[in-house]
């Protein structure tokens, strides 16, 4: 379980556009955690995962659960059809991320 919150937590782009910047958020979160896993490379594929899976909504919200990753779990607990797609599509995105980017 660890491993696939690393993965899906660890996402994010190197292009250098402004718009790509602002899309990068799943890495820089990746790059500013603690895990010894979260290496440059690894978030890099990581937010070219997230890119192709998660629309930028997506992963501003999902950049969020590293500094707490309490809210992910709220948002998995939640009963809205809303939360419901998003959580579909970010265990969609984070299979993907560790078959891609392990």
């Amino acid at each position: 379980m660890k491993k696939f919150f690393l993965i899906a937590f660890c996402a994010a782009s190197v292009a250098s556009s402004p718009l790509a910047v602002e899309a990068a958020q799943i890495k820089r979160a990746c790059l500013a955690s603690d895990r010894s896993a979260a290496t440059r490379d690894r978030c890099t594929c990581i937010q070219r995962v997230a890119d192709q899976a998660l629309t930028r909504s997506d992963q501003k919200t999902v950049s969020k659960w590293f500094a707490d990753p309490h809210k992910a779990q709220e948002l998995k607990m939640s009963r809205s059809a809303r939360d419901d797609a998003l959580w579909d599509r970010y265990q969609n995105f984070g299979q993907m991320a560790q078959a891609i980017c392990s």
